[in-house]
């Protein structure tokens, strides 16, 4: 029981007692609630509590996150509504602790380890007063440099999906839970406006299975994305929101949108299956009473949306555990593990050998001066600062974390006189992120008030235009290298010194060619979090392994992967990108999908497979620490086919197992068929055809023990 959710003696409260005991079901519990209700309370659960403006100037008074918001509360039944915060990496609506960013997370192939960081996410959203989060991103992004793939899992959908339920599962003791954008959202800066054409069979294939899976995973809620899919927003697009989500997945919890322009036609959109219109009162709280007294908005309609809505909330409430004290906030055992996933999510790309062995890990003991250069080396590069924003109580950057591992008289910034040099290069929110540009007129309009004069719309937007020169959002990237001053402090390193490693900071795909070759390690560290600096430190002076694997491909050249207009109004979305792409393509990636080295080797053999039975069929393998140091691998499952010739790999299915030094363990990987099959108008089918299973340490991997597949 956690009375704090709600208050007691009220109806709401009886009908909650009433569903834990099993007496009534959830519906029948929300029907008794709905028949209580009148026609404007009936409304009111359908849009946040407060208007825009009142939200903001609330929030600047209190000194809260202005993104702290509810909707549907009802006090005279005791209905609670959706407290809301946002984080992704964290709680978004007061400090808390900042752990590594998705992605980041993604990289460590681990389906535990973000179901603790979720966990913990959702223990401190409820400590500060929060009862549904929505930071759960799971979009797939076809062109490398979208803004937000920092808050998603990477590019494939079978890891985007494992990885988002574990977080539901971590999550949902907590809080009510969501997940992000649906669907197709992966251009930032185009995202109010853009019109995504994609085929069905593609749509089914390579887009939604993440979503699909999350459903299965027992989601509470989805958000609908901004743009239009197929000619139809997404917010109101029934195709999308009604046929697939709930009629083909079964989905039985309510819809959001995204926020303040997440829907176009307030009334259309209850018909479409959009539930509440997220975070203010704003569309409908204009346009839905009038509607529904002419009857052009339906009753049923309407009472179908409340239903989803109040008895998510029910279920919630009679599952939820206790809030924690607001002393696990920012508390010893969540800073502990951030900085146990920035171990595990860090990547080494490259360590070559330095005096006959590889540079990393180094030895303390040998280490008179570490050099530490790079405008990002002091700085507390956390991620994108838009509506995944998190402020920890402090950070540590990789400067601070070595200082305090070796001591300030040894950590200089003169490379030619140091035993190592470590540069910090990378990206932050001034080049990546969420963007808040292309407000065109018609956007500018669903401010409502006098925005909704045309010509003031028009001046509106162009000033907002012309004010972009001063400030940023961050947005996508169109170039997918890092900046020329990085790369020049780089080669003048190297120069100086051949013992030289770069930690590269960012949170999606950076094209390191050709200067990755003229230095001895790198790392992607990622956008670490608030104890990122020690966890490099750690990493650098071997007291923590970079455990992580790529959960992107790496190209040569940026040319090499899909590329787009970021500011375009329609575009179409094919199949291949990524590392599929570079297959179909024959190309071979800087560095492959699932790449990355360690502080010891592994083998991978002795691959056994069942026959596919349903969806499912496992694989068996031994995995061998050929080395002398404890470390952890990643198995990673791939199905191969042939496309023009050259074989195409796809994912089925992963894990991560630590392995004592010199010893062998058996495990046993679950793997999806689904990726193998095909969409028809029947359905799903998984065509005849010869498929190789290969079981490697990373996608393509020479030495991976393969086996033909039976279905």
């Amino acid at each position: 029981m956690s009375p704090e959710i709600y208050s007691p003696e009220t109806p709401f409260a009886y009908a909650v007692d009433a569903v834990r005991r099993g007496e009534k079901s959830s519906d029948e519990a929300a029907d008794e609630i709905l028949r209580m209700l009148t026609d404007r309370e009936l409304l009111w659960l359908l849009d946040g509590d407060k208007p825009m403006v009142r939200s903001v100037v609330d929030g600047a008074r209190t000194r809260t996150n202005f993104l702290a918001v509810t909707a549907g509360r009802i006090d005279r039944i005791g209905i609670p509504g959706l407290r809301f915060t946002d984080g992704p990496r964290g709680v978004g609506i007061a400090p808390s602790t900042s752990f590594p960013v998705s992605i980041a997370r993604a990289a460590t192939w681990d389906i535990d380890i973000e179901r603790r960081v979720a966990a913990a996410i959702a223990a401190e959203a409820r400590a500060h007063g929060a009862n549904f989060w929505g930071g759960l991103c799971i979009n797939v992004a076809p062109f490398p440099g979208w803004g937000r793939a920092q808050e998603s899992y990477g590019e494939d959908p079978l890891l985007i999906g494992e990885m988002g339920c574990a977080a539901i599962e971590g999550a949902k003791p907590w809080v009510i839970t969501s997940v992000k954008h649906f669907a197709l959202n992966s251009m930032e800066e185009a995202r109010f406006q853009v019109d995504v054409s994609v085929p069905e069979d593609i749509l089914h294939e390579r887009y939604l299975p993440h979503f699909r899976r999350a459903v299965e995973g027992g989601v509470d809620s989805v958000m609908s994305a901004y743009n239009s899919v197929n000619g139809e927003w997404a917010g109101e697009n029934s195709h999308v929101l009604t046929e697939i989500l709930r009629d083909q997945w079964g989905f039985a919890g309510f819809v959001h949108t995204d926020w303040v322009w997440g829907l176009r036609y307030p009334v259309k959109s209850v018909a479409a299956g959009q539930d509440v219109e997220m975070p203010f009162r704003q569309q409908r709280a204009r346009a839905l009473p009038a509607a529904l007294r002419s009857g052009e908005l339906k009753r049923d309609d309407v009472v179908r949306a409340g239903a989803r809505i109040l008895r998510t909330q029910l279920e919630f409430a009679a599952r939820a555990l206790p809030a924690p004290p607001r002393s696990v906030v920012a508390g010893a055992d969540h800073r502990a593990l951030a900085r146990e996933v920035a171990h595990r999510a860090t990547v080494l790309l490259r360590n070559e050998k330095a005096d006959g062995t590889p540079l990393l890990p180094l030895t303390e003991q040998h280490l008179q001066r570490v050099a530490v250069l790079g405008r990002l080396a002091d700085r507390p590069n956390l991620g994108d600062t838009g509506s995944s924003n998190v402020r920890p109580p402090h950070t540590v950057s990789v400067r601070q974390g070595l200082r305090e591992r070796l001591g300030s008289h040894r950590v200089v910034t003169d490379a030619r006189s140091a035993d190592v040099a470590v540069v910090i290069v990378g990206l932050t929110p001034k080049d990546e992120g969420e963007a808040l540009i292309a407000l065109d007129a018609d956007t500018m309009a669903l401010f409502g008030g006098i925005m909704r004069r045309p010509w003031v719309a028009k001046l509106a937007s162009a000033l907002f235009k012309f004010s972009q020169r001063w400030w940023t959002f961050g947005g996508d990237r169109a170039d997918l290298r890092l900046h020329g001053e990085d790369v020049a402090l780089i080669r003048a390193v190297a120069a100086a010194n051949p013992h030289t490693v770069v930690v590269v900071i960012g949170g999606g795909t950076v094209v390191v060619d050709p200067w990755d070759r003229d230095v001895s390690a790198v790392l992607m560290a990622w956008y670490p979090g608030m104890e990122g600096g020690r966890a490099i430190a750690d990493i650098l002076l071997g007291d923590a392994e970079p455990a992580g694997r790529m959960p992107v491909a790496t190209p040569v050249r940026h040319d090499q992967l899909p590329q787009v207009n970021w500011r375009s109004r329609a575009v179409t979305y094919d199949r291949w990108w990524g590392q599929r792409k570079l297959d179909r393509d024959g190309v071979p990636a800087a560095y492959p999908l699932g790449f990355g080295l360690g502080y010891t080797t592994f083998t991978i053999t002795e691959l056994t497979l069942s026959p596919v039975r349903g969806e499912h069929f496992d694989a068996t393998v031994t995995v061998s620490n050929t080395g002398d140091r404890d470390g952890r691998h990643v198995v990673q499952v791939y199905a191969v086919r042939a496309v023009d010739g050259n074989p195409v790999r796809h994912l089925v299915g992963f894990t991560s197992i630590a392995v004592l030094a010199g010893e062998s363990a058996s495990v046993t990987v679950d793997c999806s068929a689904r990726p193998l099959q095909r969409w028809t108008d029947a359905g799903f089918v998984l065509d005849e055809g010869d498929i190789t299973v290969e079981a490697g340490g990373y996608c393509g991997d020479p030495n991976a023990a393969r086996s033909p597949l039976v279905c």
